[in-house]
């Protein structure tokens, strides 16, 4: 007989076997709690007394009301910051009741996995509308979060802008259900991306560790902290942990070209750059770090050709196009280069355009005033790109000017908790 599923928020309940799963994991619960769930499921919205509860999960076996308080408990518990859903009045007993934000909260992941700036700004829009529905759900400020950290990481708004309101929504996720690892490791990666605060990430990320080794995401930023500071080795360690957890993590394999790329392992990036694409093709920074992957190993022409594709399917992620500019100014195409630069500077205008991509644009068609001036523009609008200053290839030609190691200094200025990573000052 197929399993009785029934779906609430991250969890699944497979009454038909008792048990209770989140997000794919088993979560250790005994059968006759999972049995107690699912009355207040097929009961949602209204109160169960106790007389009930017997009935229904206990099949009429006379027990205790301190056993049904006992086994509703055990429940709560396993709901974790869930555990709001369920509420005990006297005499009325015990009731399940899922926020109406559900939907708008599941939609808003739904647009989040598409990791465009399109899909975050629409799961922004979602989390939003859900935060309003029901200002205690925490779900809907963790979701703006993470839409709000994405869209900064990733150069897709204003980096600066997007810290303060990432702080915003996770102070509010915070309040409402604590410390936990999702919470924690998005703290964390915020400290990297937009405080270069280093030492004090990656103690947070290996706490989040410790307490949700499954966590795959934790992996994967932390492998990238350690990126930021030339522990490459480590990073592509943590990254064998993150492929045991789960090897189609959509970030996973990007990252691994990445760093691989920081390596200087041309040819290897290429490799997995190529596994990358197959897998998410529409994954934009997948695209990107394979395509500069080729260009590096000398296969300019499939490099260009990558950019295109990535171009046509994310024309909103501007990175690609500066990227296709520095290859052609590189490689003999000046004039096409510049007006692809010629072009970024009209959309920036209106929209925003990683200062950091511009000033390597810049620089490859000689301008290298104009590439430090777009570095102290990146610094000011706190770019997540310049946590690779001392490991990115496309910035060698620029690290043997005075100016790299002024600019470097002014970078870290603010950051004392970087200081592992100034012993090796440029």
């Amino acid at each position: 007989m197929a399993p009785e599923l029934i779906t609430l928020g991250p969890f699944c309940l497979d009454t038909s076997n008792h048990r209770l799963l989140r997000d794919g994991v088993d979560i250790r619960l005994r059968p006759q709690a999972v049995l107690a769930l699912r009355a207040l499921v097929q009961n949602s919205g209204r109160y169960v007394d106790c007389d009930r509860m017997i009935r229904e999960a206990w099949g009429g076996i006379v027990v205790s009301r301190h056993t049904v308080e006992v086994t509703v408990g055990e429940v709560k518990k396993a709901l974790h910051e869930y555990s709001s859903w369920i509420t005990r009045r006297p005499k009325l007993g015990y009731r399940l009741e899922i926020p109406e934000s559900q939907d708008l909260i599941r939609n808003g992941w739904h647009f989040w996995n598409r990791r465009t700036k399109e899909g975050f700004e629409k799961a922004v829009a979602c989390f939003q509308q859900a935060s309003r529905e029901d200002s205690g759900d925490f779900r809907a400020f963790e979701g703006l979060s993470l839409s709000y950290l994405m869209l900064g990481v990733y150069g897709m708004r204003r980096p600066d802008e997007m810290s303060r309101f990432f702080r915003e929504a996770h102070r509010r996720a915070v309040e409402l259900a604590g410390w936990t690892p999702e919470l924690r490791a998005m703290r964390a990666h915020a400290l990297r991306v937009f405080e270069r605060k280093y030492v004090t990430a990656e103690a947070e990320f290996r706490r989040v560790l410790r307490e949700k080794p499954s966590l795959v995401s934790a992996y994967v930023w932390l492998a990238m902290l350690h990126a930021s500071e030339r522990r490459l080795d480590e990073a592509l360690a943590l990254l064998v942990c993150a492929h045991r957890v789960d090897p189609l993590y959509p970030a996973l394999a990007a990252t691994e070209v990445f760093i691989r790329f920081c390596r200087r392992d041309f040819a290897s990036a290429v490799a997995c750059g190529k596994r990358s694409v197959e897998l998410y093709p529409y994954l934009q920074l997948g695209r990107a770090f394979y395509a500069e992957a080729l260009e590096y190993s000398g296969q300019v022409e499939e490099a260009l050709a990558q950019y295109r594709i990535g171009r046509v399917m994310s024309p909103d992620f501007f990175c690609l196009q500066a990227l296709e500019g520095i290859c052609l100014a590189r490689h003999g195409r000046p004039k096409k280069a510049r007006a692809i630069l010629d072009d970024l500077e009209r959309i920036r205008q209106s929209e925003y355009v990683d200062a950091y991509f511009m000033a390597l644009l810049r620089d490859a068609l000689g301008d290298r005033d104009g590439g430090f001036r777009e570095l102290e523009r990146a610094i000011q609008e706190e770019s997540a790109n310049l946590n690779f200053l001392d490991v990115d290839p496309k910035l060698d030609s620029l690290r043997a000017d005075r100016r790299f190691t002024r600019l470097r200094s002014k970078l870290w200025r603010d950051a004392p908790d970087s200081a592992r990573s100034d012993r090796s000052l440029i």
